[in-house]
């Protein structure tokens, strides 16, 4: 399995392009692996917590909703919720993305069905799941590149991110929701004329809002690059016409790009403060960017930061948790990892200055 110290050779080699080094720290903020909060998970994919400090977690292949109580002692704090009907898993697909509303009463989940990619809203009672929603369908479905990540806004609408479907030129069609970030409300319809936010993706992966309210999108490349963007309405982000760097002005070029994708493979981000944080797949790293130098500095100088948190293998999700710590997700029991006995597990992380 390769690891931490397998990419810092590869370095070495010279076989690290573009904009991605080991360099100095981005920022004064440094990252530590505190706990692990829970373990022996099956391909656990979404993450999402309540006031309170627990969290839910979904299963990909299982289709189990888990809630895990970082109060409790490690093996016995993972209960199982529910279970989500009619998934089907596949390749990429299955369980994914989960959220919860503003209040704690729905559960948001984005998962792959037997036809397409739906998104369901499911009330919550009691800490029981009720009977589904679906409030979006009709999301092209494939072996890969099935999108999955949702994220709530403060005003409770949602963003939802697809992926190609491994049809790349269904990115650049406005009548598909292939290749797209969506926003919706709460039932699923478009908070303008369309449900289409942004478009010419390819497989976003991570979403998440900064200080001022900005959306930034993790997207896993081809091959050339994955990308870091920052998305704004009605903007192109250039799949498959460009993937990375735009020599076009008609398409946005990502803030920051990761290549070649052997090095990242990029999934979920969670930011904190003026830090966004970058789970990686095939890069089985943690990658810390400072957002605030992205104003300040050309293209070329910007330098994410690999942190250093041991040999964990991949590393699909992170969240920011309600005490201020971000929880990470490994992805080692997704059928391309190399699985230990406690796999998978869920870190827990606390910054310093």
């Amino acid at each position: 399995m390769a690891r931490y110290s397998s990419i810092a050779l590869t370095t070495s080699l010279g076989l690290l392009f573009s904009l991605v080094t080991f360099g100095p720290a981005a920022s004064a903020v440094t990252v530590q692996r505190d706990s692990v909060v829970a373990e022996e998970l099956e391909a656990p994919w979404g993450l999402t917590f309540f006031a309170d400090g627990k969290a839910w977690v979904s299963e990909r292949d299982t289709a189990l909703i888990k809630e895990i109580d970082p109060n409790r002692p490690l093996g016995s704090n993972v209960r199982t919720v529910g279970k989500i009907g009619q998934v089907v898993p596949e390749g990429e697909g299955g369980l994914l993305g989960i959220s919860l509303s503003n209040d704690e009463s729905e559960l948001y989940v984005y998962y792959t069905a037997s036809q397409d990619n739906r998104v369901a809203r499911i009330p919550i009672t009691n800490g029981r799941l009720g009977t589904p929603k679906v409030i979006v369908s009709n999301i092209p479905k494939n072996t890969f590149h099935n999108g999955g990540r949702i994220l709530v806004r403060p005003d409770g609408r949602l963003f939802i991110a697809t992926g190609d479907a491994g049809v790349p030129e269904l990115s650049q069609r406005m009548g598909s929701l292939a290749g797209k970030i969506l926003l919706v409300d709460r039932s699923g319809k478009p908070v303008n004329k369309s449900r289409v936010f942004s478009s010419g993706h390819r497989n976003v992966q991570g979403l998440a809002l900064d200080t001022r309210g900005r959306l930034w999108a993790s997207e896993f490349g081809s091959q050339k690059a994955d990308e870091l963007n920052l998305i704004e309405r009605g903007k192109n982000y250039g799949w498959p016409l460009f993937e990375g760097y735009s020599s076009n002005a008609r398409y946005e070029s990502p803030k920051m790009q990761w290549a070649p994708t052997s090095l990242a493979s990029l999934s979920g981000i969670a930011i904190q403060d003026s830090n966004a944080f970058v789970a990686s797949l095939r890069g089985e790293v943690l990658w810390q960017v400072h957002l605030r130098k992205m104003a300040t500095s050309s293209p070329k100088a910007r330098k994410p930061v690999a942190v250093k948190l041991g040999e964990l293998g991949r590393l699909r999700t992170i969240e920011v948790a309600p005490d201020g710590s971000m929880w990470l997700i490994s992805s080692n029991t997704d059928g391309r990892g190399d699985a230990s006995s406690r796999d998978d597990q869920v870190y827990r992380l606390t910054t310093k200055r």
